[in-house]
């Protein structure tokens, strides 16, 4: 194969050789991970220089944290994703890249090391090749991005080394000066990565890869086996089997919770992976990614850690003495003592409560009745600002959050299942009790704790944020969370009872909530804050970097996966094809509504003709926009006006 005019010269990677190491850095916050300091400290003994390219910003703490570690950092816009990012960094050293006998042009997408980098190293270093990839992707037809064509086989842009006579050859530099713009994610792929190694050999330079697809099951190792890749010596494992579309991972079987047990097998910290994935992620992906679902015991503690050294504090809000009761009885059920807070907005109440509190108070180390001056917001304002001062002390390792009331718009099966739900899952026995919050001991980085959405007797599924996500993401805007949200429904304890760390309320309490904020604003047609707050409780711990889990009892969690999968079955006995290709046909179909003609056809329309519907969108969108917004307007006046002829029910 032609290489110029050093033909007999072995391409080897020479013993005293220099290796330059450029690794592209994005957060939108100008913040560095700590999964991303640990790859570049790893790196450090087999690199001359580090170059660590910012696209974005960078805090005055991220460059401290980072600093350590590297040996230049150049911050750059956030243009052109990590490929012109490599080449600002390739245009910054200029005449210095000769001092070096090999670039390795890499990213943030990936953690590592899972396996020692030296091995590698080694073994590619000795290999006769110009540029050499860590993983690669088989040639595939139809291309996958387009549907058309072939994707030619390429070496994987998170990694490529490039040796001295392939960096300093004109055609080098002319891939580079010719580089085309990159607006979108698929622009990089098939404007760069699906390019590159098919351009370069054209060119007469050889390549190789340490881990090759051919040597694996699929044509895309990196991304469907990498367990196989840890067990073969790949010190690194990519980021998208822990946040890809959960029903593409489920149709190829990519386990998300066997990824993390391999490489926690292998000595990385998984969690460094939580921390970044808690705080990029939207909360659902990764629950369902690594199956963050624990079936708890209820009759024996099975946990190895002792729960009974967390500082617990357990906040529950009171409508009745009845119905408190049974929530106040379980406070002896913790396995060490706790400290209370009743909170009620009805003074009259006080008095019992506190005579419960002393009839049951053997396990409870401080107990108090705080009677709050708003019943609006109820549970979540009583929480948040009746009980501010503790929440933002450092008392507390963990709270407990409860409340007594029921759905009033249910019927009595449904409220009763409910109440059920919520408090079995939560604090459904002693054992069940220590158990959960063993989870807190055994894992330092969990904010969240709180059943999966409630599916007997709920609709829930589907339009979890009904009308709630754009204010939803206005709030979250204001609080400084730049978690991104579930798109459908979120991950949030729907009806208000959950187990978490003080840490991942620090949002919501760096604002001075005041009772006013909460008040019932339905009949404005505005979503009220209770409502909001509730659906954000897993992005405000992710915004700390601490991730959520769920947590379920096995009665109930027989009940909901066979009840779920009956459901499922009937939904799909009419669609071909697998669950992905089910959903993506749905998706596009659009929202069905009412079900009536208009909607049928604007489905038809959807899925038949999109093109159409695109190029008309702009234009009725605003009519439709408005439509709904009279349609509402005039169910409301009418929902008012059967309650003035039928009473209020008592």
């Amino acid at each position: 194969m032609f290489r110029g005019a050093e033909l007999e010269q072995a391409l080897v990677f020479p013993p005293d050789g220099r290796r330059l190491v450029v690794y592209v850095v994005y957060d939108r916050r100008g913040g560095v991970d700590d999964y991303v300091v640990h790859a570049l400290q790893g790196m450090r003994d087999h690199a001359t220089h580090i170059l660590v390219v910012i696209n974005g910003k960078l805090s005055d703490d991220a460059r401290r944290r980072l600093e350590p570690a590297v040996d230049e950092i150049l911050l750059r816009e956030n243009t052109g994703f990590d490929i012109w990012a490599h080449k600002d960094a390739l245009d910054h050293l200029g005449p210095r890249l000769v001092e070096f006998d090999e670039i390795v042009l890499t990213n943030d997408t990936w953690f590592g090391p899972v396996r020692p980098y030296g091995p590698v190293f080694d073994r590619m270093d000795a290999l006769d090749t110009d540029f050499w990839g860590m993983t690669d992707h088989a040639r595939e037809e139809p291309n996958p991005f387009t549907g058309e064509g072939v994707l030619p086989y390429h070496l994987q842009s998170f990694w490529i080394a490039v040796r001295r006579d392939m960096f300093i050859s004109p055609r080098w530099e002319r891939y580079w000066r010719e580089l085309p713009e990159m607006p979108s994610y698929f622009d990089a792929v098939l404007k760069h990565e699906t390019i590159f190694t098919e351009t370069f050999v054209e060119a007469g330079f050889a390549s190789a890869v340490a881990f090759a697809s051919d040597d694996y099951p699929t044509d895309h190792p990196a991304l469907f086996n990498p367990t196989l890749l840890i067990d073969d010596g790949c010190p690194l494992v990519k980021r998208r089997p822990f946040f890809h579309w959960p029903p593409f991972l489920d149709r190829h079987a990519v386990i998300g919770r066997a990824v993390l047990e391999k490489v926690q097998a292998s000595g990385y910290p998984t969690s460094l992976i939580f921390e970044n994935l808690a705080r990029t992620v939207p909360p659902k992906v990764v629950t369902t990614n690594l199956a963050l679902l624990d079936i708890l015991p209820r009759t024996v503690v099975t946990a190895s850690e002792d729960p009974a050294s967390l500082r617990v504090l357990v906040v529950i809000h009171a409508t009745g003495v009845a119905s408190v009761s049974p929530l106040v009885e379980r406070l002896s059920w913790f396995p060490a003592p706790v400290e209370v807070i009743v909170t009620t907005s009805d003074p009259a109440l006080a008095p019992a409560i506190e005579e419960l509190l002393v009839r049951h108070g053997q396990n409870i180390s401080a107990g108090e009745v705080r009677v709050v001056p708003s019943a609006n917001g109820r549970d979540m304002s009583a929480f948040l600002i009746g009980c501010r001062d503790e929440l933002l002390s450092d008392r507390y390792d963990v709270f407990v959050k409860l409340h007594d009331r029921l759905p009033t718009r249910r019927g009595r099966t449904v409220s009763e299942y409910f109440r059920r739900y919520t408090r079995d899952n939560l604090v459904g026995s002693p054992a069940y009790i220590a158990n959960l919050l063993a989870l807190f001991v055994r894992e330092p980085g969990l904010g969240v704790v709180l059943p999966p959405v409630i599916q007997t007797g709920y609709a829930t599924t589907g339009e979890g944020w009904s009308w709630y996500r754009g204010m939803g993401q206005d709030l979250a805007d204001d609080l400084g969370i730049r978690v991104p949200l579930d798109g459908i429904t979120p991950l949030a304890p729907f009806g208000g009872m959950w187990v978490g760390r003080p840490e991942g309320l620090r949002p919501y309490l760096s604002a001075k909530w005041t009772y006013d904020d909460f008040r019932d604003r339905s009949r404005e047609l505005v979503p009220d804050m209770q409502r909001l707050l509730e659906r954000l409780v897993s992005v405000a711990a992710g915004e700390q970097g601490l991730h959520a889990r769920m947590v379920l009892d096995a009665e109930h969690a027989s009940l909901t996966h066979l009840s779920t999968e009956y459901k499922i079955d009937q939904l799909a006995v009419n669609l071909p094809g697998y669950p992905i290709e089910q959903i993506q046909f749905l998706h596009r179909a659009g929202w069905m509504g009412t079900a009536g003609a208009v909607a049928f056809f604007r489905m038809y329309m959807k899925t038949n003709h999109n093109k159409v519907v695109q190029r008309l969108d702009p234009i009725m969108h605003p009519f439709g926009q408005g439509a709904r917004a009279v349609l509402r307007r005039v169910r409301a006046a009418a929902a008012a006006g059967r309650t003035l002829v039928k009473g209020v029910r008592s």
